[in-house]
């Protein structure tokens, strides 16, 4: 891994992740990854619970909601620009668009995402 790095958000995604967002890597250290989040207008995510990360969520753009449940605890978050969110290991989540454009995020994966298999799908409420 190299000592430091710069990226420009690329036009297109480097992946799918998991749960159907477009994803873009922005950079990775050792502690920590940060990647950047698109969801359509409209589209709905594939629940999932992560098996070993938590992240930090940074909403840039669109609106939404936000499903998060850890055992018997859950709520839905509204989604707007300025607004941060985290996911804690095991969490349960889906989030979904509920307006015109795009849902842009930014999130921060503690330690950085280890790749296949890390995300678990689980039932969601949408």
């Amino acid at each position: 891994m190299p000592p430091f790095s710069s990226r420009m958000l690329p036009a297109a995604p480097d992946a799918g992740a998991p749960d159907g967002s477009e994803v873009r890597v922005m950079g990775i250290l050792a502690g920590g990854s940060m990647a950047h989040f698109t969801l359509p207008a409209g589209e709905t995510s594939r629940a999932v619970m992560h098996r070993t990360v938590e992240e930090i969520w940074f909403i840039l753009s669109g609106e939404g909601e936000m499903w998060r449940r850890q055992g018997a605890e859950h709520e839905i978050a509204a989604l707007a620009p300025g607004l941060s969110l985290t996911i804690p290991v095991g969490t349960r989540f889906q989030f979904r668009n509920t307006g015109t454009t795009p849902l842009t995020a930014i999130a921060i994966t503690m330690p950085p995402w280890p790749g296949e298999g890390e995300a678990v799908f689980v039932d969601g409420v949408w």
